[in-house]
């Protein structure tokens, strides 16, 4: 969570309220208790790293692929935005829904994007308050956000979009809680026409349970005061934001923590589209889902995806959903693929992308033999790349 999807806490504070603030400055925020040390941060690198940023923006192609707009109404009149590539429905085998994270967009899904587009009927949107969705009606009338609702809305898209035929779900982090949420309150639709599931990155329940890397203390503390902090940052809409700008050097290093792992070079450009979709949350989104997260427990949810193709995949360093809970989900799907990324953290998608593409194609392989269809040409290619021994995570940004 960039859905969690966005970064959180960081270890090593000086203090149980100064590593608070960092932990809300990982999610996205930038806590004012930093500003001496992005003072020093801009003296040294500052100037550089801004260069460095502008020549980035101007050439990356990260989040700059478009399908046909759509607009769709959700039970509380919040109108999701919505984006559709290939076919028009009833003329594909298969229609492929990505739901992405928290403090992200559909844009995050770049990469899986730019593989299958020429191929497959793909559906990509952006949950209520992020991206080009409208903010929460309920939530602004005073109803607090849920997991659930996230359920409601991925059905509503559905219906306006993928009304019939055989759909295949992927979630990454909250949007793999999302899909839970719709097993949940539709297992009939898993049983008629839900032909594969993928949940990256993603947990079944236990948020509180969750250490961010944390030492035993530290991860205490985050505990009892972090959603206070969180909703006190929300509430400062206009000073967080301010002072995210000032703190650009400093929460970089955050978002870098918490959204990859250490065990490769990351592309620059990629880190830097990371830190563009982080930013692009405002400080007030993230206070609204934050709670959500422990009120989510879906396990036996789950049951509704025991007969499916899925695919369980998580980075082994991942700090904001660690690759236990993926291996508890597994156990609960025994015939359901599990996949560890070696060294890969939370953004696994944007990180190692080649490999996740892989393995979604070989996901959709099995889903297409599920739905009693075929894939076309150039998945049944990355088909047969999934087992083989994986090569340098190097694909075009279109």
């Amino acid at each position: 969570m960039s859905d969690p999807a966005g970064p959180a806490a960081p270890g090593g504070a000086a203090s149980p309220v100064s590593r608070a603030g960092l932990i809300g400055l990982s999610l996205g925020v930038a806590a004012a208790g930093a500003a001496a040390g992005v003072a020093i941060e801009r003296l040294t690198l500052g100037r550089a790293r801004r260069r460095a940023r502008a020549e980035l923006d101007a050439v990356a192609p990260f989040g700059s692929l478009r399908g046909r707009p759509r607009t769709v109404r959700a039970q509380d009149g919040t109108e999701l935005y919505v984006e559709v590539e290939g076919p028009e429905a009833g003329e594909s085998a298969l229609t492929v829904v990505f739901c992405h994270g928290y403090c992200l967009n559909q844009d995050s899904f770049h990469f899986q994007r730019a593989a299958l587009r020429a191929d497959l009927r793909l559906v990509f949107w952006d949950q209520r308050s992020h991206g080009r969705s409208e903010r929460s009606r309920s939530y602004l009338a005073g109803r607090p956000a849920s997991i659930d609702q996230l359920g409601g809305d991925l059905k509503a898209v559905l219906d306006a979009v993928a009304p019939s035929g055989p759909i295949v779900l992927v979630g990454h982090s909250m949007g793999g809680m999302t899909v839970m949420a719709l097993a949940d309150q539709a297992p009939e639709l898993f049983r008629d026409r839900v032909a594969g599931v993928a949940l990256i990155g993603t947990m079944a329940g236990q948020w509180d349970s969750v250490t961010f890397g944390l030492p035993p203390v530290g991860s205490k503390v985050w505990r009892r005061v972090g959603p206070g902090v969180v909703k006190l940052l929300g509430s400062q809409v206009g000073l967080v934001e301010a002072t995210r700008r000032i703190g650009a050097d400093v929460s970089a290093v955050f978002y870098r923590r918490f959204s990859f792992g250490g065990g490769k070079a990351v592309d620059p450009a990629v880190a830097r589209f990371a830190e563009q979709l982080l930013d692009g949350t405002p400080i007030d989104v993230v206070a609204e889902f934050y709670p959500a997260f422990g009120a989510h427990e879906k396990t036996a949810a789950l049951a509704a995806m025991a007969e499916l193709p899925v695919l369980v995949l998580a980075g082994t360093e991942d700090l904001i959903t660690p690759a236990t809970h993926s291996e508890a989900i597994a156990r609960a799907l025994p015939q359901a693929e599990l996949v560890l990324v070696p060294g890969a953290g939370h953004l696994v998608l944007l990180e190692c992308p080649a490999e996740v593409n892989r393995r979604l194609a070989a996901l959709l392989g099995r889903s297409a033999e599920q739905a009693g269809g075929s894939l076309p040409a150039g998945v049944r290619e990355l088909t047969r790349s999934a087992n083989e021994s994986p090569e340098e995570d190097s694909l075009p940004g279109a």
